[in-house]
């Protein structure tokens, strides 16, 4: 697998910055040709115990609203989602926001599971849209409290973002995975990406979306009219699946199967 941006450590700060490395490749190219090489999933038995353990601990990359919705069930399953991976000893990689959705889980993970248990990334740009800090002259603060938030790593764009989240959910023990809680349109973008990744066999790690209330009830609908009308196949319809609680999002991440029609594509070398 490729390295990975170089990250640069702000002075006596818990914020990282990414340094991209020179390519002499075209950027569009990039785009089209290295993208599964740069995440693709090493042999996920290779370092396996006989009895299935890596010995490494699952992280989880959490989806979700910088917005906290109308609706305070939406916080709640934030809530209810850090405490179960506080529970089964699950580390948190996310957007990098400290506010909506998005902050609730990142806190209230590193009150229960300390600030070693949450890593945020965040592109440069976003900082003043999802952070609700700042300085004394009104300017966005771009350090955050480590025992708040966890660890940050600020990067210079969206690609550098999904690629080091999903990064670490592919390198993590099992039970690791993708979770989508309520969001809007970011949200709904990065969960059809590693859909669409998992379908073409770049990586085998579970998705899950966290139905609160019935907020994904119209994308489950539209899978299954996809499924209907040929646009899916049949045995790539639950490449995603539903968890109505904390506890089964746990669950289906822990026992999730391979669907039989993911693409038998090699990203390898490519």
């Amino acid at each position: 697998m490729p390295k990975l941006p170089f990250c640069r450590r702000a002075l006596n700060t818990s914020t990282y910055f990414s340094q991209p490395r020179l390519n002499r490749v075209p950027y569009s190219r990039q785009l089209t040709t290295s993208m599964a090489s740069q995440i693709n999933v090493p042999k996920q038995d290779n370092d396996m115990t006989p009895n299935g353990n890596t010995g490494k601990r699952p992280v989880v990359c959490v989806f979700c609203g910088a917005s906290p919705g109308t609706s305070p069930a939406h916080l709640s399953a934030a809530r209810s989602l850090a405490q179960a991976f506080h529970t089964h000893g699950i580390h948190l990689v996310y957007g990098g926001g400290t506010v909506g959705i998005m902050g609730e889980v990142a806190r209230t993970l590193v009150s229960l599971s300390g600030p070693q248990a949450v890593h945020g990334v965040i592109p440069e740009a976003l900082l003043r849209y999802e952070r609700n800090g700042r300085d004394k002259n009104g300017e966005v603060k771009v350090e955050i409290d480590e025992n708040v938030y966890g660890r940050t790593t600020v990067v210079k764009d969206m690609h550098t973002r999904k690629q080091l989240m999903a990064k670490e959910v592919i390198e993590s023990g099992p039970g690791g995975g993708f979770v989508a809680l309520s969001g809007g349109y970011g949200t709904l973008e990065e969960l059809m990406e590693v859909i669409t990744w998992n379908q073409l066999g770049i990586h085998e790690r579970g998705i899950v979306v966290y139905n609160i209330e019935g907020y994904w009830d119209g994308l489950l609908a539209w899978v299954k009219k996809s499924v209907e009308e040929g646009f899916v196949s049949k045995k790539n319809e639950e490449i995603m699946v539903e968890a109505k609680t904390a506890g089964e999002v746990v669950d289906r991440l822990k026992n999730y199967t391979k669907a039989e029609g993911r693409f038998g594509l090699d990203w390898e070398n490519k």
